[in-house]
């Protein structure tokens, strides 16, 4: 169970890596001049491919969280698993930030993007506070 542990943990990590670049493309994107048609074509191909790579993290990672979950015998119920009530909460938060990001990839794709470079990088801000935030959850289990 180690092993699993060990690699969900690489995984994760991997993945939020990920969550936390994506956006930042995304500003730049927001940067662009219309005239620089190159450079926004470049930083096109960069989000696909590490929104792609992402996805391929994101799958494995939740998988073997589902994984260690069954295998610990952690239940929903009883005294002391309101953590992990909050830690599904927190899982499911990241996969809709992931879909979300996908989705703005796909109005930059289609030349619809109507936010601020300001506004993606306060956006940028919400993986860290999910992974702090499963983190805590895991290592403290406040409740």
């Amino acid at each position: 169970m180690l092993w699993v542990k060990s690699l969900h943990i690489v995984l994760v990590a991997s993945w939020f890596a990920g969550l936390f670049y994506l956006p930042r493309i995304y500003v730049n994107l927001a940067q662009v001049s219309p005239d620089s048609q190159a450079e926004y074509a470049r930083l096109l191909l960069m989000a696909q491919k590490l929104l792609r790579f992402t996805g391929i993290l994101a799958g494995p990672a939740v998988l073997l969280g589902v994984w260690l979950w069954l295998g610990y015998g952690i239940g929903l119920t009883g005294p002391g698993n309101g953590w992990m009530h909050a830690k599904l909460l927190v899982v499911l938060a990241a996969v809709g930030y992931h879909h979300m990001c996908a989705r703005m990839l796909r109005r930059f794709e289609q030349g619809l993007n109507q936010r601020s470079h300001v506004w993606f990088r306060w956006f940028n801000e919400l993986p860290v506070v999910l992974m702090l935030l499963a983190v805590v959850l895991v290592v403290v289990k406040p409740f």
